[in-house]
């Protein structure tokens, strides 16, 4: 479940409505802080435990995960010889949520204590097969169909189908995440929890969701939401409640390449209060996000 099937807050701004370029008057407020959306990452979206306690929620999500490496992948063909390889790779992934490591990168992380570090065949067939089991949802490079850019990068964004996977393997908790350890993967697994939501929203209004990045590095946008017109809506994700001007230098950039196809742009926060900035981008609380 996105966040706002939790039942944890009223959405009061709707991505449908953005991307139909629909929503003017962005309005709401929440009492939603950080850490609260951190417990939301640690419990997870699915709907049979994520009220449960803590301790019932960590078993599950151990469960699940070592299902997948126990049956799930021999059912589907792929004989796992080291299962301690593979968790440990699945740990590198989550260790990259958020972000375009290559996959070389995430596979020299992957080396073990005494030095030993899978095949790459071995590791791309982890990928084809988890990503066939849905459990990996990596976020595809964008680029516009009726006003192509040039030098964007193609490479995906990696995600888990649950943001609440990525801090079991890592062995995080709201608290780390909050004050201890796992401060530094506090932005990269709140953006996780944006693009669930975002993606679930974006199907609902028939859109599709990638990422933006030209090939030197120099502009990005977190998520772009393309509508079945062509419109678009930039996303930029903010693991903060204030929202400068340095913030949306790269939504002000994509207005400017694409004009109008531009409907509506957009930073998600963890703020209190869903407004528009003078320049006309939407700054609202993850909370208040729905369909």
């Amino acid at each position: 479940m996105a966040l706002h099937e939790r039942g944890v807050g009223q959405p009061s701004v709707s991505l449908g409505r953005l991307v139909r370029g629909e929503e003017s008057d962005v309005r709401g407020t929440t009492e939603m802080s950080v850490l609260d959306y951190f417990e939301a990452i640690e419990r997870s979206g699915f709907p049979g435990i994520n009220r449960q306690p803590r301790r019932l929620v960590r078993g599950h999500l151990e469960t699940y995960l070592q299902r997948i490496i126990d049956r799930d992948l021999p059912d589907v063909g792929l004989a796992i010889r080291r299962p301690e390889t593979l968790r440990r790779w699945l740990a590198a992934y989550a260790a990259a949520s958020s972000t375009p490591t290559s996959y070389t990168r995430i596979l020299d992380a992957t080396t073990s204590g005494d030095g030993s570090q899978p095949a790459k065949t071995t590791t791309i067939a982890y990928r084809d097969h988890l990503t066939q089991l849905w459990l990996l949802d990596p976020v595809p490079g964008w680029s516009p169909a009726r006003n192509p850019l040039a030098r964007l990068q193609q490479a995906p964004k990696h995600q888990l189908a649950d943001p609440a996977l990525a801090a079991r393997l890592l062995n995080l908790s709201a608290h780390t995440l909050m004050t201890g350890p796992g401060a530094p993967m506090a932005g990269p697994l709140f953006e996780s929890l944006a693009t669930l939501t975002v993606r679930v929203a974006a199907q609902a209004a028939e859109a599709r969701v990638g990422h933006l990045r030209t090939r030197n590095g120099d502009h990005e946008v977190d998520l772009v939401v393309e509508g079945p017109d062509g419109q678009v809506v930039g996303i930029e994700v903010k693991l903060a409640a204030n929202v400068s001007d340095a913030d949306v230098r790269h939504l002000r950039w994509l207005r400017g390449q694409l004009g109008d196809d531009v409907v509506d742009l957009m930073v998600i926060t963890t703020g209190t209060t869903a407004y528009r900035r003078s320049d006309g981008i939407a700054v609202v609380p993850l909370a208040l996000l729905g369909d």
